[in-house]
C-alpha cells in the first residue's frame, strides 16, 4: 500500500501503541483486499461496548483497555486505549436497564454494558445505541468517506445519504476510530458505486410492507450486486427505504442501491449505470411479490401468537406514532407482549409527545439500545412471533428457534390484541 507521511508516522508508534497497533491492522486489511491506499474518514460507527462471556473474562483479566485491544484491535498485548481521534458512536448492543423485568436478559451483561459505556464515553465515544444512528444525528454528508458497522445502516447511509462506507466489522472500525483511516477500495471508489442490476418492478410497490417484500426479493436476485430499481413505484418515504435497504442487505449481501429521481446518486437511470450495461435484468412482479411473502412466512404454523416485535431497524417517530394510533383504546390479548425497539433519543420524543404513554396503556413495551436478534433473547416461553420486518422474520426463527410471521403494522397490532394471526396467508 501506499502510505503517506502522515501514516507512516501513525504506524510507527509516534502516537502511541494503540494507534500503531490500528494502523498495523488497517495495513494488514488493505492488503489483503489488495487497496492502494487509505482513506481519510470522519465518521465510525462501531460497537465496543456490546456485553458477552468473552469480553467479560478479558474485562477481569485486564480491564476495558484489554478488551478493546484485543477485540477491536487485533493486538495481542493489552495496550492502553486513548481517546479517538474521530467522532465515533455506538451503535446497537445488548439490553439496557429499561428492558430490566420485561426481557430475560441477564442482569450481569447490562452491568458490564454500563462500565463500557463509561469506558469508551471518556474517550469521546458518542454512546447512541442505535442500528439506526441517521435517525438521531449521525448524518454523513454526500461524498464523506465513513466506517461504519451494521449492515441495514451501511445500505442506508451509500443509498439514501450519499456516504460513502463498506461493511466494516469491530476490529476495522476499532481502528479507524483510533486512526481516522479505512482502506480505500469497494464503497469508498466511484466506480464501485454504478449500478450493477437493473430492477424492473411490474406491480405496485407503495406501503412498507411492499418496500420490504421488494428489499427481500431483490437481495436475494442480485446478493451483493447494487440494483437500481425502477418501475411502478410510489414515492418512498425514508422509513420505506430504511425496510427496503434492511430487507435487501438481509436477504442477500447488497451494500448500496439506485432509485432513480430519489436516491442522490441516481438522478437518472442512465447516470446509475454510469452508461454501462446492466449484468442482469431482474422482474418484480406479482407472482415474485408473492414468493418473498411466502418465503418470510414459510417457518409459521400456529396461528396463535404470543410475542409481537416493532422496531427493527430502530423504529422512527412516524412509526411509534403509528404504533399508537394502532393501540389507542385496545389491549393486549393475555399471554402475548409487544415489544417495539427504537432509539433511545427518539423515544425521549415519544413520551414527550404522548406515544409511549398510549403504547403502555395498552400493555406494550418501548425498548431501546437492542433488539431480540442482538441480545438473542424474546419473552420466556415464547413459541411463535409476529412481525413487521423482514429482517427480523428472516434472522430470529434460526437465532431462537423460534416460528415467525411477517406482516403489515396493522396486523401485528391484531396479532397482539388478538393473540392469533390473521395476515395474507390466512
Amino acid at each position: 500500500m501506499i502510505l503517506t507521511d502522515d501514516d507512516r508516522r501513525l504506524r510507527d508508534g509516534d502516537e502511541g501503541p494503540a494507534v500503531a497497533a490500528a494502523m498495523d491492522l488497517l495495513v494488514r486489511y488493505g492488503e489483503a483486499l489488495d487497496a492502494e491506499r487509505l482513506c481519510d474518514v470522519r465518521n465510525v460507527a462501531g460497537t465496543t461496548t456490546q456485553p458477552s462471556p468473552v469480553k467479560a473474562r478479558l474485562v477481569a483479566e485486564g480491564g476495558w483497555d484489554r478488551a478493546f485491544s484485543l477485540i477491536n484491535l487485533d493486538a495481542d498485548e493489552t495496550l492502553p486505549i486513548p481517546p479517538m481521534a474521530v467522532p465515533t458512536c455506538q451503535l446497537q448492543h445488548g439490553f439496557g436497564r429499561d428492558a430490566v423485568g420485561v426481557a430475560p436478559y441477564p442482569p450481569e451483561m447490562i452491568a458490564l454494558q454500563d462500565d463500557g459505556e463509561a469506558f469508551v464515553g471518556a474517550r469521546g465515544v458518542s454512546v447512541l445505541a442505535t442500528c439506526t444512528p441517521y435517525q438521531v444525528g449521525n448524518l454523513p454528508v454526500r461524498g464523506e468517506h465513513c466506517a461504519w458497522m451494521e449492515s441495514s445502516a451501511v445500505v442506508y447511509a451509500n443509498s439514501v445519504l450519499g456516504a460513502r462506507t463498506n461493511c466494516e466489522g469491530g476490529a476495522s472500525t476499532g481502528a479507524a476510530s483510533l486512526t481516522g483511516r479505512i482502506p480505500c477500495w469497494g464503497n469508498h471508489r466511484d466506480d464501485e458505486r454504478l449500478g450493477t442490476h437493473h430492477v424492473r418492478v411490474e406491480t405496485p410497490v407503495a406501503s412498507f410492507l411492499d418496500w420490504g417484500l421488494l428489499g427481500y426479493a431483490v437481495g436475494d436476485a442480485v446478493q451483493e450486486g447494487r440494483p437500481v430499481v425502477t418501475g411502478d413505484l410510489a414515492l418512498p418515504d425514508l422509513t420505506d427505504l430504511k425496510h427496503f435497504g434492511a430487507a435487501a442487505a438481509s436477504s442477500g449481501g447488497v451494500e448500496m442501491y439506485h432509485v432513480p429521481g430519489v436516491t442522490p446518486e441516481a438522478t437518472s437511470t442512465e447516470a446509475a449505470f454510469g452508461g454501462r450495461p446492466p449484468r442482469d435484468t431482474v422482474v418484480f412482479g406479482a407472482a415474485e411479490r408473492r414468493a418473498a411473502y411466502e418465503r418470510l412466512n414459510d417457518q409459521g404454523t400456529c396461528e396463535d401468537v404470543d410475542f409481537v416485535l416493532l422496531g427493527c431497524p430502530h423504529a422512527s417517530l412516524d412509526q411509534l406514532r403509528d404504533a399508537a394510533r394502532a393501540l389507542e383504546g385496545r389491549r393486549l390479548a393475555d399471554g402475548t407482549e409487544l415489544w417495539i425497539m427504537a432509539p433511545r433519543a427518539l423515544v425521549a420524543v415519544a413520551e414527550r409527545s404522548g406515544y409511549t404513554a398510549v403504547i403502555e396503556a395498552a400493555g406494550g413495551r418501548v425498548l431501546t439500545d437492542s433488539c431480540p436478534a442482538m441480545s438473542r433473547t424474546a419473552p420466556a416461553g415464547t413459541r411463535v412471533f409476529a412481525t413487521d420486518s423482514a429482517k427480523q422474520a428472516h434472522y430470529l426463527p434460526a437465532i431462537l428457534g423460534i416460528e415467525a410471521w411477517f406482516g403489515t403494522t396493522a396486523e401485528c397490532v391484531d396479532a397482539a390484541v388478538t393473540g392469533r394471526w390473521r395476515g395474507e396467508l390466512r
